[in-house]
């Protein structure tokens, strides 16, 4: 079990530049899995399908990013599972919450925090650590429909197959998701700055290892982590994440295609520089 004598997490401002080129980086159920967009036609990406990307790296105890995350932070199987897991069985998780034993066992419920807030189990972990924001592209998006076909029918009676407007993407588009760590709720939920780091190790791999068909080309371009010199926090997050926010060089209200459209910040202002430590997860 993963206890902590002492609260050794860091306060983290951070911020994700995420680069799509030709995929789906998101797709909405609402809208016939269209790419998620705003009513300003800027496009999402939810903070929920980012930390699926997390969970699946960590859970696959046979990939081979589990497997040198592990030798490389020396974690132990047993104590990074997965709760967000298919098969979970739910009386087991409610009993691990009685016993406590809970947040020795799963990663992710340490980090994220635990959403079994059944009755009996009131008192366990409901607000991660880590809490992502909403990724929203710097400019509008287009939306791009083809139709997918099929060398074989699939319908009796038919020589091939079609599925049209079934591959929806997105032609080019920059997107920025901040996130949080905050050390006031690591006590409640077990999360040592070890879970954190692990994270860390995570954030780069999280799109090129979990390429599919409707998202081939997304790309974390810049992982910007600010660690603040006291748990209280040392400066505003909002100006820390305005100040590394990319801005569209021209015409900011229509769609980019291509990074140069961009004028991308690599480094804070000197007033914000002194109360931070900044890193790039990519670089």
């Amino acid at each position: 079990m993963t206890t902590a004598t002492k609260n050794d997490v860091q306060r983290v401002t951070g911020l994700l530049i995420i680069e799509v080129i030709n995929s789906n980086p998101n797709g909405d159920p609402d809208r016939d899995s269209d790419p998620r967009q705003r009513p300003d036609w800027r496009g999402e990406i939810s903070p929920v399908s980012f930390k699926r990307k997390l969970r699946d790296l960590v859970e696959d105890k046979d990939g081979i990013v589990w497997k040198e995350l592990s030798q490389e932070l020396k974690l132990n199987d047993a104590e990074f599972g997965v709760l967000e897991s298919r098969g979970r069985v739910r009386k087991e998780i409610e009993g691990q919450i009685a016993d406590g034993s809970f947040a020795g066992a799963y990663w992710d419920g340490r980090v994220f925090g635990n959403t079994f807030l059944e009755e009996g189990s009131s008192g366990s972990i409901r607000t991660g650590v880590v809490q992502i924001g909403l990724g929203i592209s710097v400019a509008p998006i287009e939306i791009s429909r083809h139709t997918n076909t099929n060398k074989s029918g699939v319908q009796e009676g038919k020589d091939r197959g079609m599925a049209p407007m079934g591959y929806r993407f997105v032609p080019h588009g920059v997107y920025c998701m901040p996130f949080f760590v905050n050390p006031s709720t690591a006590p409640k939920s077990g999360c040592t700055q070890r879970d954190i780091e692990l994270m860390k190790k995570l954030i780069p791999l999280a799109y090129s290892h979990t390429r599919s068909h409707a998202r081939p080309m997304v790309e974390i371009r810049h992982a910007w982590v600010m660690t603040h010199k006291s748990q209280l926090g040392s400066c505003s997050d909002f100006a820390l994440i305005d100040a590394l926010t990319p801005t569209k060089k021209s015409e900011p209200d229509s769609a980019s295609t291509s990074w140069s459209d961009y004028d991308v910040p690599t480094e804070l202002p000197e007033v914000l520089a002194a109360k931070v430590t900044l890193e790039d997860l990519v670089a």
